[in-house]
């Protein structure tokens, strides 16, 4: 079986890369490759992980193709187990960059959504198919669109099926970086490196408080605070790190940048 998609690394850096341009559409093949990449990059030491497609898109989403006449419970598993991935996605210690070209509709938006960044070409088009065939966004896009941007446009985006620009989901807050074409993997990368040599332990204890804060708010997030963050006053990064802003303290001079090791 000719693989759609697969997991490489490069030191710290992890990719899973969307392998069947020029579409990369999510179909039985995409699941199961899928599933195989997210499980070698839970099961490597990588400190940063970045989702990327090869080809000039990067998901025009499911391939509707496969669906009619399946029994309800054969699509119900299907949806259940792309949910499962995304999750474990959203699950790993490290975090995680989309970078995103072209075409991102339906399944592949909720693919980009599930991770901490974004990266997007300015032409991007990003989109919430799903109206079109009577459906909704049931891979995670609605409550994540409501999330970064607002139930409002959560509701205008899976309703309408309006598309959204990469300019646009910059200024909605749904991107985190918004850039020309040309520079969507060069930013993606720059952005990878910095994440691998940051504090990979303090970055797994920002994704856990903002989950903790997506699933209940505010008092959720207040009440594992302590917990999650205490584990970190031993570690070796920050030792190294309150010794190193000690000094610049004493010398009046604002903290360096600093190379951590993630342990």
């Amino acid at each position: 079986m000719k693989k759609t998609i697969r997991f490489e690394r490069q030191n710290a850096v992890g990719r899973i890369v969307l392998a069947d341009p020029p579409y990369n559409r999510l179909d039985r093949q995409f699941l199961e490759c899928l599933r195989q990449a997210v499980h070698e990059a839970s099961e490597s030491d990588i400190r940063v992980l970045v989702v990327q497609a090869e080809g000039p898109h990067f998901s025009f989403g499911g391939e509707v193709r496969e669906w009619p006449g399946k029994d309800v419970n054969w699509f119900r598993t299907f949806v259940a187990e792309v949910n499962h991935s995304y999750r474990a996605i959203e699950a790993l210690k490290v975090p995680t960059i989309c970078a995103v070209k072209g075409i991102c509709f339906g399944g592949g938006f909720e693919l980009a959504l599930s991770c901490d960044f974004i990266v997007a070409a300015e032409e991007t088009v990003f989109r919430c198919v799903e109206v079109t065939t009577g459906m909704l966004p049931i891979a995670g896009a609605l409550q994540r669109i409501a999330e970064r941007a607002g139930r409002a446009r959560a509701s205008r985006f899976a309703m309408l099926g309006e598309p959204i620009s990469g300019r646009e989901a910059g200024v909605l807050g749904i991107a985190t970086h918004v850039v020309p074409e040309t520079e969507v993997d060069a930013v993606a990368e720059a952005l990878a490196a910095k994440l691998a040599a940051g504090p990979t332990k303090s970055y797994a204890a920002t994704r856990t408080l903002l989950k903790a804060w997506s699933a209940g708010g505010v008092p959720a997030a207040d009440a594992i605070m302590l917990d999650v963050t205490m584990e970190l006053f031993h570690t070796q990064d920050v030792t190294e790190g309150f010794i190193s802003t000690a000094k610049a303290f004493e010398a009046d001079i604002e903290p360096p940048e600093m190379t951590f090791q993630g342990r």
